[in-house]
């Protein structure tokens, strides 16, 4: 029987102890690299508002998975439009031309009421963001950008360096460009630091996410984007999870009626197919190089994301926002224990005087639905498919009834 071992420029030699060790006693363990807290639940299935279990249980989606699911889990109309494009080429670079995202950019310009604006394509909400601060650096030539407390823009390197939540940041992602956070609302906060002059943006969520809901007020945001003009500092609304209609409006910051310089997309954008976008004014100049993407505005991802323009449109889904928003905001306001509801449209924070964990708890276990936490732990967050009618939310708000009585 011929040597156990590993062969070397001069034959085979033995393994050594430590390997030998990690052989016989098999310590070495492959897998996901542990970073999420999950659920005992796997998802097999998916319809509309529901998902149900490896045990065929069914549950009531009032999360989408942090808001990605737009137009409800496997719509029909969405499915076609991404087998259908994958039957004919699934994926090339953009050093070719490629009509499908022509035709997203020009169906994105007229849902949103962006005339004018270009598209450049990515992959996530957190690329989204790294791009918008990118241009707006490079759009004014400075480095400072003006942010938000509670705010949440991403996990990559710039957008955690505007993300006011330290413990995200490794060492090589803290201080990489000078960044001041200022209270949401606060004026005359906002006009102080806007004496810099190196600030080259401000940047806010349509309505705050993962910070619990908080959202700057529709005059707020006017005298933002006045400030923002005057001052010649670029204005970046993130929408990223309050807009594709999520709100009610295309984007949240449309009820003040203002426009932003740059508006960041994702999670509603492909209904859970991997995409981003940055809308980006005309007086921002493109040239060849200045941003750039392997994967962004693929074939799939382009499919996708016109397949939910069309569906919003065709079923009238912001409308519906609105509709059973409006249904459920005044079934949750007959609930005495309930301290506050913020957001708007199907982004909805529900606010306790204490900590939402085990009601939480008691919604997925006994009632089989999905809701979501925050980094305000007395905050429940609300963000079903806009597909959902008001008979399926009703039964959110008649389990936390029972649960509170």
């Amino acid at each position: 029987m011929p040597a156990v071992g590993r062969r070397g420029m001069r034959g085979v030699y033995p393994l050594c102890k430590k390997e030998k060790k990690m052989n016989d006693t098999k310590t070495i363990e492959s897998g996901l690299f542990d970073v999420y807290p999950r659920f005992k639940i796997t998802p097999e299935k998916a319809e509309g508002v529901y998902v149900w279990d490896s045990n065929e249980q069914q549950y009531l989606d009032l999360y989408g998975g942090h808001g990605v699911i737009s137009i409800g889990h496997t719509h029909p109309k969405y499915k076609e439009a991404i087998t259908t494009q994958l039957a004919k080429i699934g994926f090339y670079s953009n050093s070719v031309d490629m009509p499908i995202q022509e035709e997203l950019a020009q169906k994105l310009e007229a849902a949103s009421g962006y005339a004018g604006y270009k598209l450049f394509l990515a992959n996530s909400g957190a690329e989204a963001n790294e791009n918008a601060l990118k241009l707006a650096s490079f759009h004014t030539g400075k480095k400072k950008v003006i942010a938000f407390k509670g705010s949440f823009h991403g996990r990559t390197a710039g957008a955690l360096n505007v993300t006011d939540d330290a413990k995200l940041s490794a060492p090589l992602n803290k201080n990489n460009f000078p960044v001041q956070f200022i209270e949401l609302n606060n004026e005359d906060q906002l006009k102080e630091a806007l004496k810099d002059n190196d600030v080259c943006a401000v940047i806010v969520e349509g309505i705050q996410g993962v910070g619990g809901l908080d959202a700057p007020t529709e005059s707020y945001l006017q005298f933002l984007a006045t400030k923002c003009k005057k001052s010649g500092v670029v204005l970046i609304l993130d929408e990223i999870q309050s807009g594709y209609g999520r709100s009610g409006k295309f984007f949240a910051h449309q009820y003040a009626n203002i426009q932003a310089d740059i508006v960041s997309m994702a999670k509603g954008m492909g209904n859970g197919f991997p995409i981003g976008g940055v809308l980006i004014s005309p007086e921002i100049k493109a040239s060849y190089g200045l941003l750039g993407t392997t994967f962004g505005g693929n074939h799939l991802a382009c499919a996708a994301g016109i397949a939910v323009l069309d569906v919003l449109k065709e079923e009238k889904l912001m409308e519906n926002a609105t509709e059973v928003s409006n249904y459920l905001v005044e079934q949750l306001q007959a609930i005495n224990q309930i301290k506050r509801l913020k957001g708007k449209g199907l982004m909805l924070g529900v606010e306790f005087d204490y900590p939402v964990k085990d009601i939480r708890t008691v919604l997925l276990n006994k009632y089989h639905i999905f809701t979501g936490a925050s980094a305000n732990p007395n905050l429940l967050r609300i963000l079903p498919p806009l597909t959902i009618t008001k008979e399926q939310i009703k039964a959110f708000s008649e389990a936390l009834k029972e649960i509170l009585a």
